[in-house]
C-alpha cells in the first residue's frame, strides 16, 4: 500500500505537463505525486522520419515559458511563420503571418517524442514518483479520495486522482462518467511528407470536397500531413502504393511546394468529437483527451488541454482547501468552461463547414475566406483563435 497526495493516471504529454506545473509548489508543500504510465519512455530522444508531431500554439509556448521548459523544447521546434488557408477549386484564400500579429511565430510543430523527452527530463524524481510501466486496473472512491489498483496488484491511495489516460479511457467508463459523442464519419490519415521545395515555415490548410487537409512545417524540410477523408475512402488510400498515394495528394494539394517526393508511414485515426459529461467530482479531475477529444485539423486539442492544465494547477496552488475539495475543483471547471465551449465549437464548426460539398455552403465558406483576407478585425480574431489567444485568461 502506497499513499500519495496526487495520482496522475497517464504520463503522456498532458499528464507530464500537469506534474511539471505542480512540482515546484509540491516540493514546498510536501505533496507526494505519483505519475502512472503504461508505456515506459525511451532512452533519450531518437529522431525518426515517421515521428508523430504536435502543433503548439503561441499561447502554449507562453505556458511552457512559465514552466521554464520552452528553451529545451525550442531546440527541436519548427516555427509556423505563415498560414495559407484555401478552398480547392475556388478563388478565395486567406493568409496569416506572424509579422502581422507581432509575434515571433503563429505556432510551432514539435515531435511528440521530443516534447515528451523534455517533459520527463524536467521532472524531479524526489517529488514525482514514476510508476512506469504500470496500468491502473481499478479506481474506487474512498472517504479520503481514491484507491487505485495497479496491474501488479499494488494499491495506491490518493487525495486527488487525475484521469488523463486518453480518449478511449476505460477508467472513465468504469467510473460511470458518460460521454457525448458526435461522429464525423471521417478518418484522418497522418503521415510525414517531403516536398521538392522548402516549406519556409509556412503551414497550409486546404479544404477539399472529401474533407480538410493540412500540411505543417517540420525539421529537415518535412511536412506533417493531416488528410481527412470519408472512412471508406481513407481505407482505399491506405492501400495505395507510395507513388499512387502521392499522386492523389498532389492533385488535392497542388504545387505550392513543388512535387511531393516522399511519404512515410500512414496512420489512420477515426474521427469523433468526444466530451465527458463530468470533468470533476470530489477528489477527481478528468483531463486531456479523456475530457475532450477534438478533430485534429484545427490543431486545438492539445493546446486546449494545456490551458486546462495551467488553470487546474493555478487553482490547486492558490487554494487553502484540502486536495480534492469539490468546490475547489468546481471552481477550476467553471474557469475553463467558457474556453472549452468556444474551442470545441470553433473546431467543430470549422470542420463541418469545410467538409461539405453542398454548393451554397461551399460558396459561403469561399466568401468567408475572402472576408478574412479583406477585413483585418476578422483576420485578427481568426489568428488569435489559431494561436490559442482568443479566450479570456489566456496569456497576452
Amino acid at each position: 500500500m502506497l499513499r500519495v497526495d496526487v495520482a496522475i493516471i497517464g504520463g503522456g504529454l498532458v499528464g507530464a505537463s500537469l506534474a511539471l506545473a505542480l512540482q515546484g509548489q509540491a516540493r514546498t508543500r510536501g505533496w507526494r505525486i505519483a505519475l502512472i504510465e503504461p508505456f515506459a519512455p525511451g532512452d533519450g530522444y531518437q529522431p525518426s522520419y515517421d515521428a508523430r508531431s504536435t502543433a503548439l500554439s503561441y499561447g502554449s509556448r507562453l505556458i511552457y515559458e512559465g514552466l521554464d521548459l520552452w528553451p529545451a523544447i525550442a531546440e527541436q521546434a519548427t516555427a509556423i511563420e505563415r498560414i495559407h488557408v484555401s478552398d480547392r477549386g475556388r478563388f478565395a484564400a486567406a493568409r496569416l503571418s506572424a509579422d502581422q500579429e507581432n509575434v515571433p511565430a503563429l505556432g510551432y510543430v514539435v515531435e511528440n517524442a521530443w516534447l515528451g523527452h523534455c517533459l520527463w527530463q524536467a521532472l524531479d524524481a524526489e517529488v514525482i514518483q514514476w510508476r512506469c510501466p504500470a496500468q491502473v486496473e481499478r479506481m474506487e472512491p474512498t472517504s479520503e479520495g481514491y484507491r487505485l489498483t495497479l496491474d501488479d496488484e499494488t494499491l495506491i491511495d490518493c487525495c486527488l486522482a487525475i484521469l488523463a489516460d486518453g480518449g478511449r479511457s476505460s477508467l472513465r467508463e468504469q467510473l460511470g462518467i458518460a460521454i457525448n459523442q458526435r461522429p464525423y464519419d471521417q478518418t484522418a490519415l497522418i503521415a510525414n511528407i517531403t516536398p521538392a521545395q522548402a516549406h519556409g515555415g509556412e503551414a497550409f490548410e486546404r479544404f477539399t470536397e472529401s474533407g480538410p487537409l493540412a500540411l505543417l512545417p517540420l525539421s529537415d524540410n518535412r511536412c506533417a500531413l493531416v488528410w481527412t477523408h470519408p472512412s471508406r475512402d481513407a481505407e482505399r488510400l491506405l492501400k495505395l502504393d507510395e507513388r499512387a498515394f502521392l499522386a492523389e495528394l498532389q492533385q488535392a494539394f497542388g504545387y505550392r511546394l513543388g512535387a511531393l517526393r516522399q511519404v512515410g508511414a500512414r496512420v489512420p485515426y477515426p474521427l469523433v468529437l468526444i466530451e465527458a459529461a463530468e470533468q470533476v467530482r470530489a477528489n477527481l479531475v478528468v483531463l486531456g483527451n479523456a475530457a475532450h477529444s477534438l478533430h485534429p485539423i484545427a490543431g486545438q486539442g492539445f493546446n486546449l488541454s494545456l490551458r486546462d492544465v495551467r488553470a487546474l494547477a493555478d487553482t490547486l496552488l492558490t487554494s487553502s482547501a484540502p486536495l480534492g475539495d469539490l468546490p475547489t475543483l468546481q471552481r477550476y471547471a467553471g474557469i475553463q468552461a467558457g474556453d472549452q465551449a468556444r474551442t470545441v465549437a470553433f473546431s467543430d464548426q470549422v470542420t463541418r463547414l469545410f467538409s461539405t460539398d453542398q454548393p451554397l455552403l461551399a460558396a459561403g465558406r469561399s466568401l468567408g475566406l475572402l472576408g478574412l483576407e479583406l477585413l483585418p478585425p476578422a483576420k485578427r480574431w481568426f489568428a488569435r483563435q489559431a494561436m490559442g489567444m482568443g479566450t479570456r485568461g489566456n496569456p497576452q
